[in-house]
């Protein structure tokens, strides 16, 4: 007698692969360790502060509003552990730890708390808290530090050792202890104001200045492939972004090589990769329609060229993911597929 199989039918969405959210969560963790790593390796002590002070003031911050709201811890998801990672690398490393702090604090109370928590925030946290910082402190968000100094494992930058509300030591004399002559530019500074460009090899190996997680795009590149390969993210927004920055500097390089930079500059400059991988991929704040996360993608990449090409900054990722941030919802719904066997409108003489 042949045992019959009983059928289960159920209905969509027809899930191939079951992942609960501290899965997913954690290995987003463990692709940025690697981040971590050279971060720690090229900026030192202070670059290793940096990354555990912007996570603690994230973790503590938002178990202080559950313990607010009388909701049961949230920590074990991991989520605000990738906040504090991603706000940290998206900072100098010289960045004076206490203003690091109030970017984790304000990165989980305006940029998800504020919101009742994951899955709700609209805007990536991190972005929220960077974007603060961005405007309460301009001079130390701009200031940077070259890695691979020979007391970086010994010594804090000055400027991370600034007490709060006091303005951060002047690291220029600690530096140039250490090397005969140096420049902290970033290679978007120095092209944008300088016309002076890097070249390519160093953009991918992180032989740059920089915030402390985008130096080497290839690093990020192949720890965004990780997740992808893993089926924990789609290789869809990270594409479009890439070909939208493509799409958007190209033209202008072949009007102006001299004023305008290359392509592969574009790309594996800055914070483009590091958004395209981990920021602009977050699950909330994207579209869910196909063609709409095309569009969001696309809109990524080419304003964050507008902005560098034409803007006050020489960067502009973070201010294009937050602003596709709140067109998502707008994108979806001008994307929504029609549902099977209905017409968008009837045309004029057709019968209903």
């Amino acid at each position: 007698m042949i045992k019959q199989t009983p059928l289960t039918i159920r209905t969509s969405p027809h899930l191939k692969k079951v992942l609960t959210v501290p899965q997913i969560m954690r290995n987003v963790v463990y692709a940025l360790l690697p981040v971590c790593a050279w971060a720690v390796w090229q900026f030192g002590i202070s670059a290793l502060a940096l990354i555990i002070v912007t996570t603690l003031s994230c973790m503590a911050t938002e178990q202080l509003f559950t313990a607010i709201s009388g909701k049961k811890s949230t920590l074990s998801d991991y989520s605000v552990v990738i906040t504090g990672i991603l706000l940290a690398l998206t900072l100098p490393p010289g960045f004076p730890l206490w203003m690091a702090a109030v970017a984790g604090f304000i990165a989980v109370a305006l940029g998800k708390m504020l919101f009742g928590g994951l899955g709700q925030n609209p805007f990536n946290p991190a972005l929220v808290g960077r974007a603060f910082v961005q405007a309460a402190f301009p001079v130390s968000i701009t200031t940077w530090t070259p890695g691979f100094l020979p007391e970086r494992f010994t010594s804090f930058i000055p400027s991370s050792l600034a007490l709060p509300f006091m303005s951060p030591a002047d690291s220029s004399a600690w530096i140039a202890g250490q090397v005969d002559a140096y420049s902290s530019a970033t290679p978007l500074s120095l092209f944008k104001f300088e016309q002076v460009s890097t070249s390519t090899s160093d953009l991918l190996l992180g032989m740059v200045s920089g915030s402390s997680g985008e130096t080497s795009a290839l690093l990020v590149l192949l720890c965004g492939g990780f997740l992808i390969a893993r089926g924990i993210m789609s290789w869809k927004i990270p594409c479009a972004v890439i070909l939208g920055a493509l799409l958007t500097a190209t033209p202008f390089w072949l009007m102006n090589a001299d004023v305008y930079p290359t392509p592969l500059f574009v790309i594996f400059s800055g914070g483009l990769m590091l958004a395209a991988m981990f920021m602009a991929t977050d699950m909330v704040g994207t579209p869910l329609t196909p063609t709409g996360i095309w569009i969001y993608g696309l809109f990524i990449g080419f304003l964050t060229v507008i902005i560098r090409l034409f803007g006050g900054l020489p960067e502009g990722a973070m201010y294009a993911v937050l602003v596709a941030n709140a067109l998502a919802p707008l994108i979806d719904s001008v994307t929504q597929p029609r549902a099977f066997g209905t017409r968008l409108k009837q045309q004029p003489g057709e019968e209903a």
